[in-house]
């Protein structure tokens, strides 16, 4: 989960006012090279119908009121059928570019003609598209068709926790219910499933993986996940246990994306003591080489089981391509036969169609509006990187918008040099760092006159614009940053909200 969702004061309107401002939530993340027909407009009923579904949701304890427990999640999946087993699972945990690596994953297999089922946190526009199906969000028809047969189901477990005189299902626990409802239905060939928050308590840890994919992992959620590299590591390496007894899934595999010295050797730790299979990447693969490329980058990777050479990835920035080797990994490890490399036009095909909405995106030129959903130092210092790498800017605007608890200072701390001003806002989350006290963090690092506070964030986009545009510079950019959310509500009021 890159951010977490909280519920609303009134869910009902909450959802509503969401809802309204897509256009189409069923072809929110659908390519726009695909070959497929766009889906129809979703009409006003089935428009009501989803905004009810969300209410719904929203209603339960939110993301950030997290149980720890896996029970929970067990016993409703269980009673449906056991449906966290109807297809076997890829599992990705890590804390930052874990969604990347997850729509990567999804490509790479369906390019193999294997029907994914793919479900990410958090969600730009929709809820539809934490649930994807075939690469696109599960359509409004099918998530509140699905939800109303899982419902009562739900109903038995509140009941169930309720008398033990425990918390009802959660939001991302009941979320977690449906996405396996959905795939079950599909029906999937396999499931690609992102941690919400850790792993070995995590809801979506219900689903025994037969590949358990780490990504970088840093500091975050420390309230949960505890204060050190360590402890948020060994929370993490949970999704290598098995959950469902008499598993009909294989022993696991795991691939790890380069970590910190004391991130790997628990991971290794973690992984020796269950007897897990774990390759590292440098270790065991590695991105041989990149290159800029227009719209992108070419690589090449060594896998574990073959060179994939001069491969288009159509995003931005050094750490997609070491997702990309780790997603290749992942990609062999579910796919192959011992020693049995995958097609390279076939990885090529699968690489080449990934999107990452809200990841170093470029929205619109003249001038240029880049957003990023980075929220954290780690995230943040990856930006930056990819600013200077992927960006021929010359004079850069930052439009930043936070949550409160997130760490507003080490984030300007890696942006500022890349920033010639900061555009200092708030998103429209009932979490928002007030603009006054990010202006506060912005000044510990840059002079008081390059940052300049907006009371919402549609007046620092036209700040920003109004900038560029006044500049004396060639190649002036707009970076909007700082959450999730401020890059969903920028898409929005730059008009990309039907996009995925």
């Amino acid at each position: 989960m890159t951010e977490d969702n909280t519920p609303a004061e009134d869910p009902v309107a909450a959802a509503e006012e969401l809802l309204a401002a897509v256009e189409d939530p069923q072809t929110a993340e659908q390519d726009a090279d695909s070959e497929a027909p766009p889906e129809p407009v979703v009409d006003e009923a089935t428009r009501a119908e989803l905004a009810r579904v969300y209410a719904l949701l929203l209603a339960r304890a939110g993301e950030t009121q997290v149980e720890l427990r896996l029970d929970a999640t067990r016993r409703a999946c269980e009673i449906l059928g056991d449906i966290h087993t109807a297809a076997p699972t890829i599992t990705i945990t890590g804390t930052n570019g874990k969604t990347s690596t997850a729509r990567m994953i999804d490509s790479l297999i369906t390019a193999h003609e294997l029907r994914v089922g793919r479900f990410t946190s958090p969600h730009l526009h929709s809820v539809t598209e934490r649930i994807s199906v075939d690469g696109a969000p599960a359509s409004a028809h099918t998530f509140v068709r699905i939800y109303d047969e899982v419902a009562p189901y739900l109903e038995i477990v509140d009941a169930q926790l309720e008398s033990e005189g425990r918390a009802k299902l959660t939001y991302f626990e009941a979320l977690t219910v449906l996405a396996f409802a959905v795939f079950a239905d599909a029906p999937v060939d396999v499931v690609v499933t992102e941690v919400g928050m850790g792993g070995r308590w995590d809801s979506t840890n219900v689903a025994d993986a037969q590949v358990c994919v780490f990504t970088k992992i840093g500091l975050d959620h420390q309230a949960f996940l505890g204060d050190t590299i360590e402890e948020i590591a060994a929370t993490k390496a949970g999704i290598l246990d098995r959950s469902v007894e008499d598993s009909p899934a294989p022993e696991p595999v795991a691939v790890s994306a380069v970590q910190d010295e004391a991130a790997q050797a628990v991971l290794d730790e973690e992984a020796a003591r269950r007897e897990v299979p774990l390759a590292a990447e440098e270790r065991d693969f590695r991105l041989l080489d990149r290159q800029r490329a227009v719209d992108g980058q070419l690589i090449t990777v060594q896998g574990r089981r073959d060179v994939y050479s001069d491969l288009f990835l159509p995003l931005h920035g050094i750490h997609q391509a070491h997702n990309a080797a780790v997603a290749i990994v992942a990609a062999e490890a579910f796919l192959g036969a011992e020693d049995k490399p995958l097609n390279q036009e076939t990885v090529a095909e699968g690489l080449a169609r990934v999107t990452s909405p809200g990841r170093a995106e470029l929205l619109r030129t003249g001038p240029s509006v880049v957003v990023d959903g980075a929220h954290n130092p780690d995230a943040a210092h990856v930006l930056a990187e990819t600013l200077d790498e992927a960006f021929d800017f010359d004079y850069v605007v930052i439009v930043l918008a936070m949550l409160a608890d997130k760490d507003s200072d080490g984030v300007i701390e890696e942006l500022h040099r890349s920033a010639d001003v900061f555009v200092v806002s708030e998103n429209l989350n009932s979490r928002a760092l007030p603009a006054g006290d990010l202006a506060e963090a912005a000044r510990e690092w840059v002079d008081e006159d390059s940052v300049i506070v907006a009371s919402d964030l549609n007046a620092a986009l036209m700040k920003a614009i109004d900038l560029a545009n006044s500049v004396d510079a060639k190649s002036p950019g707009i970076v909007v940053t700082g959450s999730i959310y401020t890059v969903a509500e920028a898409r929005l009021l730059l008009g990309r909200g039907e996009e995925g």
